[in-house]
């Protein structure tokens, strides 16, 4: 089964090498609320001996939480702090002579970009801006896809292997005690839901309908590579 499987990496969670070989794509932290230019350089260095395709994973710079409190910036400050950060992991990837791929916003940032349609036109001009080429991966049925389709930007859109989700198709806020899935037999079952039968089902026990066209998968995630080899080999066997 032909699907692009994503991972946040280069977070410092030191987990980076056994997930990437059994995913498709990374989302590389550009420092501003993980990471620094060696995690950075490292995590390029896996993805360019696993050919897995390199992106950036811009967020609020917040490194106190980790990038996932939402701060109240305007939209000029969104669009410039998008931009630096695609500056500082193409910076690097010049010295591999490596392109950069996709950007998928971090935390904070891609639930905001998610739930309010001028963050995510924001971000999606200065992904446009800096590179017309690159393709922005955003929550599946949310304002990220749409805003970013209206500009032209290739998108993909994102569905979650390890968060529940709300009856409206947004994820469960990770203050709720059911917000994340530990259960690997759960997990993989969600997946197949997802991308078999296009819907997945709501903390409620509703059906909703989902595009999946990247899982994600979280690298600071307590059961990341386990659940990154379960998702390979479930797809894999689907094929």
């Amino acid at each position: 089964m032909r699907i692009d499987i994503n991972c946040d990496l280069g977070e410092g969670m030191g987990n980076d090498q056994a997930i990437i070989p059994f995913i498709t794509s990374a989302n590389i932290a550009c420092g501003y609320h993980a990471g620094d230019t060696d995690t950075m350089w490292q995590t390029i260095e896996y993805c360019i001996a696993n050919r897995v395709a390199i992106g950036a994973h811009p967020s609020f710079l917040d490194r106190t939480n980790f990038g996932r409190t939402e701060l109240q910036l305007a939209p000029e400050e969104i669009y410039e702090l998008v931009i630096q950060q695609l500056i500082i992991i193409d910076e690097l990837l010049s010295s591999f002579e490596m392109p950069l791929r996709h950007v998928k916003p971090h935390g904070a940032l891609y639930n905001l970009s998610a739930k309010n349609a001028d963050t995510a036109h924001t971000i999606a001009k200065a992904v446009k801006n800096y590179n017309s080429d690159l393709l922005l991966v955003g929550l599946s049925g949310s304002h990220s896809i749409s805003e970013a389709k209206k500009l032209g930007l290739q998108t993909a859109s994102e569905v979650f292997a390890d968060r529940t989700y709300q009856d409206d198709g947004s994820l469960t806020p990770r203050s709720a005690t059911n917000a994340l899935i530990s259960d690997t037999d759960k997990m993989t079952a969600q997946v197949l839901q997802m991308v078999k039968e296009g819907t997945v089902t709501s903390v409620s026990g509703k059906k909703i309908p989902i595009t999946a066209e990247t899982i994600c998968i979280h690298g600071d995630g307590k059961y990341a590579v386990e659940f990154a080899k379960a998702i390979h080999h479930i797809l894999t066997q689907s094929e």
